[in-house]
């Protein structure tokens, strides 16, 4: 049989598994009422306790997500989102072609002074490249009359109605320096940003505005070498940080079922991962991306959310 990766997204599960007492502060970990993971139990605990940041984890700017950022309801149309992932874009402005002054991040534990890239310089990034063409579609906008209806020729002559954007970049208007909230090393920050103007989305898309030299990187992760325990599954990225409740895609096989969404909750980290049954059967070699949610006993806060398989930081994932 031939074997093949893909990645699909399964339903939502919620559940909480294994969590310790709330404002316990204690680092030692809480036990599973299900023995069936004691495996996931007992490498995450060496997860944990194998978790050793330094000081610019605590001190320095470690962003855990992307930068290119979404700071309210963009309004996405099935085009205008694959525009927005692709990372088509054309400007209508002239863009700022000088960093500004330093720039200040606010985390929840106080302030960190830092270089920034000018507008033009964040467009370069935030741009890249042109989308493929599209028969029978524009890739110039659509001519309007002003105050009235977009006109466009169809195939049966011209027609009225709204503007067709396949195959088509977004389109930016303004820029403007503001700030975006980030998920960091240090919790959730407002960073120095510009903030895009797009025509077609109903809120601006920001490309943080921090200077490549002043972003430190995660501390290389720490697990054990020995394989995985059986049935134990790692988490792949975040999908939404919400106080208590956490969510995150799990790395899943085509025939596993089963899902279970299993957490260790410690003082210092909380360590993730899922628990499935394997299919006795022959399946296709396939990864797909299960979603569930975990709820903690204490807020999330500053503290890293660890894949149990690897021990790495998991970064908050794209829309």
């Amino acid at each position: 049989m031939r074997r093949s990766l893909v990645l699909l997204s399964l339903p939502l599960l919620v559940l909480a598994v294994g969590c310790a007492p709330a404002g316990s502060g204690s680092d030692a970990p809480a036990t599973s009422p299900d023995h069936r993971w004691e495996g996931f139990h007992q490498r995450a605990t060496e997860v944990a306790e194998a978790w050793r940041p330094g000081p610019t984890w605590t001190q320095g700017y470690v962003p855990l997500q992307g930068p290119t950022v979404l700071t309210g309801d963009p309004g996405f149309t099935v085009d205008t989102e694959t525009a927005f992932q692709a990372g088509w874009y054309r400007e209508q402005v002239p863009l700022p072609g000088t960093p500004p002054a330093e720039g200040t991040i606010r985390f929840p534990d106080g302030t960190l002074t830092v270089p920034l890239v000018s507008a033009a310089e964040a467009y370069r990034q935030l741009d890249q490249g042109d989308p493929p063409p599209c028969e029978e579609r524009p890739q110039a906008p659509s001519p309007r009359t002003k105050g009235g209806p977009t006109i466009e020729p169809g195939p049966d002559g011209w027609v009225t109605g709204p503007p067709q954007s396949a195959c088509t970049p977004l389109t930016v208007t303004a820029v403007r320096l503001g700030t975006a909230p980030v998920r960091t090393s240090r919790g959730e920050a407002q960073v120095p940003a510009w903030l895009f103007t797009v025509e077609e989305l109903s809120g601006p898309v920001a490309r943080l505005a921090v200077a490549p030299d002043a972003i430190a990187a995660a501390p290389e992760p720490s697990a054990p070498a020995r394989p995985a325990p059986d049935g134990v599954v790692g988490a792949q990225d975040l999908q939404a940080v919400d106080g208590v409740r956490v969510t995150y895609r799990l790395g899943v096989g085509a025939c596993d079922t089963g899902i279970t969404p299993l957490v260790q909750e410690r003082g210092d980290a909380v360590v993730v991962g899922g628990g499935v049954i394997r299919s006795s059967g022959v399946c296709t070699d396939q990864l797909k991306l299960a979603p569930v949610t975990v709820t903690l006993k204490a807020p999330l806060g500053a503290r890293p959310v660890l894949d149990v398989l690897t021990g790495t930081p998991l970064p908050l994932g794209p829309r």
